[in-house]
Parts: structure tokens; C-alpha cells; sequence
């Protein structure tokens, strides 16, 4: 068996920066435990598989694919940086000759479209509700110890956990905030979470470039301690910020030690856009 590969950098301009995918391209359909097995080969937080819809279609030529995601441990509902990396391997190096592409996936149909020197991503909104702190306490405690915290909600669409961290921090104690993954299983073991957002409140202004806000993401209830830069973290992410700053347009940051920018617009029809550049730094073929 020989695949076309690729890995992609997504939410970033440059190579080695954003959040590393990898993609396959489906000429066949793949045994199903394949899937994963290509996955933990790759080792990236997700590994994303576009196939054919029908015998006939081209991956040059046509405008609609299946998409999969896979992480090393399990297949996930949604992931939006291995769908951006997708659209820019499928754009950039299959020279595909439509100007928006759809993605048939788990979470419905999934639109990705050129603009400019980037790529857009129409993705579903989901909102987070509050969420009484002692129900979470022991997973926050674990996490971040006594960290101050200013706001919580979950999402019980993707089962995320938001934690916004109070507003008298800012980026830098984000980006150095030392945080404990490895015994989250152990405390959180119900299912009710399986993906953990820490976000705070941007700074305006100054001499670097101003974001709405910061977020880092942790799940390793799907075999991923941090994540670099989460699309699906922000579907969550730009609802509650929207909300809280009254704003449809902003501009964020999330803290990785690679680190990613995304630009969100909120639409009328209760979806979000969002944009980001991608970086292919490798293709080649897998032989298995």
C-alpha cells in the first residue's frame, strides 16, 4: 500500500510554527483500523484522511471529499487546524481548481474557501454554559493549582471545560504557566471532559500586536497533552468571547510554545468563520 503524504503547519505563515497535521489522500477506500494504525505511525496531535465521495471524482477537480481525523489514541468529531491543513495540501499541492472546498465529516459539512494568502474555515458555534465550579474543582486544582480563576463554562457539544484565568494576569504568565496533564485522567475520568481550555482576557494596544484574547489548550483524554493551536477549542472560544466582549471580529493568540493566530468572524447564520495561513513542509508517500 502506497499513500500520497503530507505534513502541514496550520494558523501560521511560517514553517515550524502553528500546529503540525498530516494528510492523507484516499485513492481506495482504507481498512478501517488502518486509520489509526497511520495515526500513531504519524504521531502528530491529528492526522487527517480526505477520500473521494464517488469512483469518479478527482482530487484536482472536485469541490467535495469525506474527511476523517484521527489523533495517535482515537478518532475525534472535529478538528479544525488537520481540515485547514487539508484544504492547503488539497489547494497548494494538488493545485485543486475550485476556489472553495467542502468536507463532509463527522460534524457535518465543513467549507473551506481561499482568501488572499489564507485560508477560511466555516465551522459550527458552540456555545459554553456555566459551569458550577465545584462540580470541576479537583480538575482545575489539578491543572493549575491555585491559579486564579475568573470564569468557567463547558461546552457540552464538544465536551470541552473553559477556563478563563482572571483578568489581573496577562500573556507572558499564560505562555510559562506550568501545567499538569498527566494525572487530569486519574481526576477526570467520566467522559463528561475530554478537552481543557485555558483562556484570558487580551491587552489592547501597545507595540506588539494587540489580540481579543489568549488561549492554550490541553486534551489528553484523546492522547493529547497540549495542542498548539486549536480550531475546534475556538469554536467554543469564539462564542463565549463574543459574548463577553461584544464583538463578532477578533483577532487571537493561542500560547503554545509554537503558537498560532487566528482571525474569527461571527456570521448571522450562527456559524463562525475562521482564518489562518498554512506552511506544507512535507510530502511524500507512505508504504505500509
Amino acid at each position: 500500500m502506497k499513500l500520497p503524504i503530507f505534513i502541514a503547519d496550520a494558523f501560521t505563515a511560517k514553517a515550524f510554527y502553528g500546529n503540525p497535521a498530516a494528510v492523507c489522500l484516499l485513492e481506495n477506500k482504507l481498512d478501517e483500523d488502518m486509520h489509526q494504525k497511520i495515526a500513531r505511525e504519524m504521531n502528530l496531535s491529528e492526522t487527517a484522511f480526505i477520500r473521494k465521495l464517488h469512483p469518479t471524482d478527482d482530487f484536482t477537480q472536485s469541490s467535495r471529499f469525506g474527511l476523517r481525523w484521527f489523533t495517535p489514541a482515537s478518532e475525534v468529531p472535529l478538528c479544525g487546524h488537520a481540515t485547514l491543513a487539508s484544504a492547503a495540501v488539497l489547494f497548494h499541492k494538488i493545485k485543486n481548481v475550485n476556489s472553495a472546498l467542502t468536507f463532509v465529516t463527522l460534524s457535518g459539512e465543513l467549507k473551506a474557501r481561499k482568501a488572499g494568502d489564507g485560508i477560511v474555515l466555516d465551522l459550527p458555534l458552540y456555545p459554553a454554559q456555566p459551569q458550577d465550579f465545584h462540580e470541576v474543582k479537583d480538575l482545575i486544582k489539578t491543572a493549575i493549582g491555585d491559579t486564579l480563576v475568573q470564569d468557567i463554562r463547558y461546552s457540552p457539544d464538544t465536551r470541552k471545560l473553559l477556563v478563563r484565568l482572571s483578568d489581573t494576569y496577562d500573556r507572558s504568565f499564560l505562555e510559562k504557566l506550568k501545567v499538569n496533564t498527566q494525572n487530569l485522567l486519574q481526576v477526570e475520568n467520566t467522559g463528561k471532559v475530554k478537552g481543557l481550555i485555558l483562556t484570558l482576557k487580551g491587552q489592547p494596544g501597545g507595540q506588539t500586536q494587540a489580540f481579543d484574547f489568549y488561549s492554550r489548550y490541553f486534551a489528553p483524554w484523546v492522547g493529547v497533552a497540549e495542542d498548539p493551536v486549536t480550531g475546534s477549542a475556538h469554536t467554543v472560544l469564539s462564542s463565549y468571547w463574543s459574548q463577553q466582549l461584544g464583538k463578532k471580529d477578533m483577532h487571537a493568540f493561542q500560547c503554545s510554545c509554537r503558537g498560532g493566530q487566528l482571525e474569527i468572524s461571527l456570521r448571522s447564520d450562527g456559524r463562525v468563520d475562521i482564518r489562518g495561513g498554512a506552511a506544507v513542509v512535507l510530502e511524500g508517500t507512505l508504504t505500509a
